[in-house]
Parts: structure tokens; sequence; C-alpha cells
């Protein structure tokens, strides 16, 4: 359900945005999702579909793009892709890791018409 007031949040920026640029109509969001993140594709395309009727952005295309997860092992310090959620190394056998990348979710560009 969190993903309702995250994509009231992304219609609210994208339409403040394309106001302060005089445009038209919204035609894509650019959104970044990192793998790790609890944002869910469908559900913010869902309840995208209903908030932004009636609006400049009603008919916008919502792209998607995932980052994978990287962790860093706090034992050799070693990058690697967790497999199949195991968070322990495959270089050196160490269970302490850092999380360098796949908690993202933001914003990445907004594409309007003038």
């Amino acid at each position: 359900m969190h993903e309702l007031t995250v994509t009231q949040s992304l219609l609210k920026i994208a339409l403040d945005h394309a106001e302060k640029a005089n445009a038209q109509r919204i035609t894509a969001l650019n959104i970044v999702i990192g793998e790790l993140s609890s944002m869910v594709d469908d559900s913010i395309q869902f309840y995208w579909e209903i908030i932004a009727k009636g609006t400049i952005a009603e008919k916008a295309v919502l792209n998607f793009r995932r980052v994978p997860a990287e962790l860093q092992c706090m034992t050799c310090f070693g990058k690697y892709r967790p497999v199949e959620n195991e968070l322990i190394c495959p270089q050196c056998g160490g269970v302490g890791a850092k999380i360098v990348a796949g908690e993202e979710f933001f914003l990445e560009a907004i594409d309007v018409e003038n």
C-alpha cells in the first residue's frame, strides 16, 4: 500500500516540474528502482493510472529501470551480487556485508511536451 503514497509523490513532482517548464503534457517518467527496495512496478503503474487521470500526466508512460543488488564483503572488501538472497561472500566466505547498490528509488527524468 505504500506504493500509493510514493506514486502520489511522483505525480506531484512531475506536475511541479512540468508547470515550471510551461509544459503542455508529461509524456514519460523514468523511475529507478533498486532490486532490494520494496517498491513494486506493477503497483506503481496501477496507482498511476488512477491518480494521473484528468491531469497533464494522464497518458505518461512509466519507464522502470531496475538496479541489481551489489554487496561489499566487510572481511575481504570484495564486491559481489547476492545469488538467491545468499549473503555469504563468494570470494572469502565472510558473512558481514554492506549494501553498495540495490536500495535505490528515485525519479531520474521527466519527459514533457511544450
